[in-house]
């Protein structure tokens, strides 16, 4: 049977395999790991450290209700409340 090169309906037995070339030689879940350190090495060469909290989900809406009110992020808000803190302690 022969194929027409405007014939987009018959597969093409002869060549390649459908679908996007690989670009990238690991695996997605291997390319996120990759990621991941890397982005953690950036972290730790700007000073930064990570923290992990387990708070109740009532809690959680209202950080991010006053969150969103004063345009920042979640560990923008919770450094600035740190600050506010340690300044006011300092002053007593």
């Amino acid at each position: 049977m022969a194929k027409s090169s405007s014939d987009r309906n018959t597969i093409d037995l002869f060549g390649k395999s459908a679908g996007r070339p690989r670009t990238q030689a690991l695996t997605r879940k291997d390319q996120l790991k990759v990621n991941k350190r890397v982005q953690r090495e950036k972290e730790r060469a700007q000073g930064l450290k990570r923290l992990e909290l387990i708070i109740e989900q009532e809690t959680l809406d209202k950080l991010d209700q006053l969150c969103e009110k004063n345009g920042l992020k979640r560990a923008e808000w919770l450094t600035q409340q740190i600050n506010k803190s340690i300044v006011s302690k300092a002053k007593n």
